[in-house]
């Protein structure tokens, strides 16, 4: 029995593109009107991405993101630490990165990283470690109470499934581009990587920044999912938009502004 057949079976059944793409844009365009409320209200917004290599946070990054400003959904991917960030406090890179009024940052990972690959890993000691758990409440405690509004996101993959995308990396050129020297060693340590997501939800899963799960097997599910329930965090109204017309071109100063282009260099039309 085929994977698409046994889901059916379950009542998951698979989900049509074009359902899936006319939801979307439905939730893309709420997004659009949650951008202008951010924008008009000086709100300060941070969503974090995090779960296991292979769970969807890009992709679910993509559909928030492809239809707003990038001025005010701004997202960070940071890289690895320089050695000169090393040896800062822990948080003060991630700090440079929080939201001015009218912004949504968006983060691909986020401080978590101390929590989950840090620990398994060993790229953090344990006293480094233990000391997040303890810090990260208070941390984000001030967080909230200084006005900005902060949600986080786990997607939680299965075991098959992030097997069967890895394999999809591993084949596909287009996403060779995703494997990193994380990715296979993840596969290995699954238990303890399981072990760190349990301890980082039960020691920073609290009232003021709560973790919300999000089951990622169904990337078009798990997208319309959590855009739904983002949308549902954050009070917004529609605001009235005043009707544009586009003004005429005017005909001061006309001149034959393509005869000035012959004989640049414009790339070649193949398509």
């Amino acid at each position: 029995m085929s994977k698409d057949k046994e889901k059916e079976d379950k009542g998951h059944s698979k989900l049509k593109r074009k359902e899936y793409e006319k939801e979307l844009r439905r939730l893309q365009a709420e997004l659009c009107h949650l951008q202008a409320w951010v924008k008009a209200k000086g709100l300060r917004i941070m969503v974090l991405f995090e779960g296991r290599d292979g769970a969807g946070k890009g992709g679910t990054i993509r559909a928030i993101t492809e239809r707003v400003s990038p001025r005010i959904f701004r997202l960070v991917a940071l890289p690895a630490p320089t050695d000169r960030e090393k040896t800062q406090m822990y948080i003060q890179r991630y700090m440079a990165h929080f939201p001015a009024a009218g912004e949504i940052v968006i983060w691909d990972r986020s401080w978590y990283n101390r929590a989950g690959v840090e620990h398994v890993m060993g790229f953090c000691t344990k006293e480094q470690y233990e000391a997040f758990l303890e810090l990260a409440p208070i941390v984000e405690g001030y967080i909230a109470r200084a006005g900005i509004i902060l949600i986080k996101y786990w997607l939680e993959v299965g075991n098959e499934e992030q097997e069967r995308r890895f394999e999809a990396r591993v084949e596909d050129p287009l996403r060779q581009w995703k494997l990193s020297p994380m990715d296979l060693p993840s596969r290995e340590r699954w238990y303890d990587y399981s072990r760190a997501r349990d301890q980082m939800l039960e020691a920073t899963d609290t009232k003021h920044a709560p973790w919300y799960l999000v089951r990622s097997d169904d990337k078009k599910r798990a997208r319309l999912n959590c855009i739904t329930h983002l949308l549902s965090l954050i009070p917004y109204e529609k605001l009235p938009r005043e009707k544009i017309k586009i003004p005429k071109r005017s005909n001061k100063g006309k001149y034959d502004d393509e005869a000035t282009l012959k004989g640049k260099r414009f790339i070649p039309e193949k398509y």
